[in-house]
């Protein structure tokens, strides 16, 4: 079993979310519980969202933003099967242009 790292992007911006009723915003949560059940078994942490982010450099430390909006951490037994796990994800229907990364992280061997 590999373990890999779903990074979810959005499309939005801070105006099309403010149009998001909160029955929508209950709908998507709902949504991503089920998810979250279905999936159960490969979740290795169900992730959350991610918020007030710092980019750390030799220069210093600053805030940035990105289209980063939340992880997740699952084991599955090839990238293509933890792919797989994210085809129906609420994250991708809730706004046009939304995605999500799945990157394989290897353990490191000392």
């Amino acid at each position: 079993m590999g373990k890999f790292l779903a990074v979810l992007n959005g499309a939005a911006d801070d105006a099309d979310k403010a149009e998001f009723t909160e029955q929508q915003r209950s709908e998507f949560m709902n949504a991503w519980a089920a998810w979250a059940q279905k999936n159960q078994h490969a979740l290795v942490d169900p992730g959350a969202p991610l918020f007030r982010k710092k980019l750390v450099t030799a220069q210093g430390v600053e805030d940035f933003t990105d289209s980063k909006t939340g992880y997740a951490i699952v084991e599955a037994e090839s990238h293509d099967d933890a792919a797989r796990l994210f085809r129906d994800h609420p994250h991708i229907a809730l706004i046009s242009g939304n995605s999500i990364e799945v990157l394989e992280c290897p353990p490191i061997h000392a």
